[in-house]
């Protein structure tokens, strides 16, 4: 495959334009923020991905970002590095959010994208001096090769377009998760689904069979499958901290639900845990997701 051409898209006197290019999974979009002198969302085929502020690495604008960045400052006291795995790079908002907030930290980004990692490092260029190491590489293969207990926390935000592959939902899948994972560390997914919520409910499903401590934190009219959104689902093989967590997402600009024990249970309405053989990507989004 040649060199992705790449061009700057609406060219003003004032202010840094857009940036459009050509990636291994669509069309890839750098687009400035208007309200934040150094802040850019980046778009594959139109749908949001990720935002990032070059001048405060710390601000997450998103809201699935700011739930998991809850997560990240739970993982470990307050200032201690952790050592950190991200399946799905995007434009490494997350990575840089621990680096910011806790530096000295160490992070291995798995990202299949090589051409968006280099659109991605050549406009959004990382603190040379943060300790984050990107490969290109299918999530499982990346996965596959880090150590037993190795991390704090593994953050799994992969998507194809606007939907997880399939080999990337299933008890297998989180059973490699789960070896990889310290004991009293965490596992956070970014979970997308809309009515009637079957695929966040197999995920529930499923997660329940690897790990004993499941949380789970949302919009409540996602819960209540009035819409499509995003939901962050939280593991570990030791009890969460589900009341610092709530009072988290409930202060956030768009509040969030925290949901967990029984009552989580109970939301999977008897779903049956996902396996590689009976896995499906997750659901499209409709048009109007991203309006």
């Amino acid at each position: 495959m040649g060199r992705a051409k790449s061009k700057r898209a609406g060219e003003r006197r004032s202010g840094p334009s857009a940036v459009v290019e050509q990636v291994d999974g669509g069309v890839a979009e750098l687009v400035p923020d208007r309200e934040r002198a150094r802040g850019w969302t980046l778009l594959i085929d139109g749908a949001p991905q990720s935002h990032v502020d070059l001048d405060d690495p710390a601000y997450l604008g998103f809201e699935y970002q700011r739930r998991l960045g809850h997560v990240i400052d739970l993982v470990a006291p307050p200032g201690r590095p952790v050592q950190a795995v991200h399946l799905g790079g995007g434009a490494l908002t997350l990575a840089r959010y621990v680096a910011a907030t806790r530096p000295r930290s160490t992070q291995q980004v798995v990202e299949r994208d090589a051409a968006l990692v280099g659109l991605v490092r050549r406009e959004l260029p990382l603190d040379p001096n943060a300790r984050i190491r990107v490969r290109s590489a299918d999530a499982r293969e990346g996965l596959a090769k880090v150590p037993d207990g190795w991390a704090d926390l593994v953050i799994a935000d992969v998507f194809s377009g606007a939907r997880t592959p399939a080999h990337l939902t299933s008890g297998e899948f989180l059973t490699d998760i789960r070896r990889v994972v310290r004991a009293g560390g965490l596992y956070a997914a970014n979970l997308a689904d809309g009515p009637p919520l079957a695929h966040l409910r197999g995920q529930i499903a499923t997660a329940a069979g690897v790990f004993p401590e499941l949380a789970l934190v949302a919009d409540p009219t996602v819960l209540r499958g009035k819409r499509f959104g995003n939901a962050v689902l939280v593991a570990s093989d030791q009890p969460l901290p589900v009341p610092e967590l709530t009072r988290r997402a409930a202060s956030d600009p768009h509040p969030a639900r925290v949901e967990h024990g029984r009552q989580l249970l109970a939301f999977t309405g008897g779903a049956t845990p996902v396996t590689d053989a009976t896995a499906v990507p997750s659901p499209a989004p409709p048009p109007s997701a991203f309006r």
